[in-house]
């Protein structure tokens, strides 16, 4: 369903736009994708709005078919990249699992805030935007993803998330969509 509206307490969540997976080869230009993240960032900033920055610095334990080869991190990998323009305000979470809720206590703290909806994007569409977007909706928040402000490494990964899955999740919209709706809804 397109984005028809934003409750008045919405917070945004910016997921794994760090170094690391920012020099990883993604189907769009990542480049735009944290030019809209900004964006949005600066938008949800300048109205008093939370804004979520999520890194990742490991990942869950257990096998899996495909290697993840994330062992030893380089000097750096986790940093934000600064068109994110990371503030004091700004809320950080550094998760270890796809789902940036999985005990990192991001939960409570948007429910302490009052927050009801989440606005999602980053980095991988199919890995930690959907997994967040999935542990959002069924911890109750309204949700909203921001179709143009996220990217993966598999082409087909980010279109099956967008067309199949986000539609069962909540909304979708561009950024564009999303800062008007924002300039609409606010008292």
């Amino acid at each position: 369903m397109s984005i028809t509206t934003l409750d008045p307490k919405t917070a945004l969540v910016i997921i794994d736009l760090q170094q690391g997976i920012v020099s990883l080869p993604t189907a769009h230009p990542v480049g735009e994708v944290v030019r809209q993240a900004g964006a949005l960032a600066g938008a949800f900033r300048s109205r008093g709005l939370p804004v979520v920055l999520v890194n990742v610095a490991g990942g869950a334990p257990g096998r899996a078919e495909q290697a993840r080869n994330l062992g030893q991190l380089p000097a750096g990998w986790a940093d934000l990249v600064p068109g994110l323009n990371q503030q004091p305000v700004d809320h950080l979470v550094t998760k270890r699992t796809w789902g940036a809720f999985t005990n990192t206590g991001l939960d409570g703290h948007l429910k302490s805030l009052g927050v009801t909806q989440v606005v999602i994007a980053g980095v991988a569409t199919s890995i930690g935007v959907e997994s967040t977007a999935r542990q959002a909706h069924e911890l109750g928040f309204n949700v909203t993803l921001a179709v143009d402000a996220m990217t993966d490494m598999n082409p087909d990964a980010h279109a099956n998330s967008i067309a199949r899955i986000f539609p069962r999740l909540g909304e979708t919209g561009t950024t564009a969509e999303i800062i008007d709706l924002l300039d609409r809804t606010r008292v």
